[in-house]
């Protein structure tokens, strides 16, 4: 039986053209002005990033790195977009349909995703489909492993506080639910594009 569900955003709760067209020029953009009107902030995260930090940061955007340095500062400038009513999150009606569904029926709701977990609170705490953030237990991001190494997913299971045979992992890439499956937990490939998948939307899931 299935007591939590675990979700990625890029592709499918959330569009990735969304992510690839709006957010990731939104943070490009202002990438270096950030960092110069916020040293504080911006100190400790480049840290950890090797030379000259604003084009580092950039060609990580444009090759859509998934380092940590990187997705903690698109979500620090991506906050200042939401605030002020420039952004607002996309999320798909069957995915907010059902997550407000398996909310209602008594499932524990996590996401897991390459953007940190600020970023995930704002896409989903500003949404088209309104404020869903109260819909989720928690959230995970890079810190607690890459989304393709099936440890990555017993982690998030002792997190959780479930048998791993009890949580349901949903993701639009191959390679996150080999990990996943890996891992022992259930999962389903939600293929949007070709219908390929276990589910072509979240209203095809069956839990």
């Amino acid at each position: 039986m299935v007591k939590a569900v675990l979700t990625d955003i890029e592709g499918t709760t959330s569009s990735i053209a969304f992510v690839t067209d709006t957010l990731f020029p939104y943070a490009r953009a202002r990438l270096a002005g950030w960092i110069a009107t916020h040293p504080d902030d911006a100190a400790p995260i480049l840290n950890d990033v090797p030379g000259d930090a604003v084009e580092t940061l950039t060609r990580w955007i444009d090759e859509d790195r998934k380092e940590t340095a990187l997705k903690t500062l698109q979500g620090l400038i991506w906050a200042e977009g939401y605030a002020d009513g420039t952004l607002e999150g996309h999320v798909y009606p069957d995915a907010a349909e059902a997550l407000r569904r398996w909310h209602a029926d008594g499932l524990s709701l996590y996401v897991y995703s390459s953007g940190s977990v600020a970023a995930q609170k704002l896409i989903f705490g500003h949404s088209n489909a309104g404020d869903l953030t109260p819909l989720f237990s928690g959230y995970f991001d890079t810190t607690t492993g890459p989304k393709k190494e099936a440890e990555s997913y017993l982690r998030i299971a002792v997190e959780i506080g479930l048998p791993v045979q009890e949580i349901l992992f949903l993701s639009d890439s191959v390679p996150e639910i080999e990990a996943a499956r890996g891992a022992g937990l259930k999962t389903c490939l939600v293929d949007r594009e070709a219908g390929a998948g276990d589910a072509a939307s979240f209203a095809e899931i069956a839990l």
